[in-house]
């Protein structure tokens, strides 16, 4: 399992941010012709986006192609359990891209209108927010 995380961060460990409104970048499709556009705000992490790449390309086989339009750079840290309070922020734990309403995820081109949907459904199975089919 190949986990996409950073190769270099210019700072190791983020605050956590505020939740923005609607996308303004990265909110349309670029390369393919069928994409899956986020429907609401949400983390998502690195072993999602992986979950849902396989999913697309079971459907896929050897035709088609995928391009992942989201990559996760910002890190989330935990303490370990039992830690008591206070002893400063926690060690890098994974990786998580904050996604807004109308980014797209997902990317497919090469084959049928129905063979990207049902893949990109069942992509969208595993992601923690809701999603829509769009087309071009």
């Amino acid at each position: 399992m190949s986990l996409l995380i950073p190769k270099k961060v210019k700072h190791r460990k983020s605050h956590k941010g505020k939740d923005r409104s609607v996308a303004m970048r990265g909110n349309e499709l670029s390369f393919g012709s069928f994409g899956l556009q986020s429907k609401g705000s949400k983390w998502i992490t690195s072993r999602q986006i992986e979950a849902s790449r396989r999913a697309i390309v079971r459907y896929l086989r050897k035709g088609g192609k995928l391009w992942i339009r989201i990559f996760p750079n910002k890190p989330v840290t935990s303490k370990g359990n039992e830690v008591p309070m206070g002893g400063g922020k926690g060690s890098v734990d994974h990786y998580v891209f904050p996604v807004n309403p109308g980014r797209v995820l997902f990317e497919i081109d090469g084959i049928k209108e129905e063979d990207a949907r049902s893949a990109l459904r069942k992509a969208s199975d595993k992601l923690p927010v809701k999603t829509k089919f769009i087309k071009r």
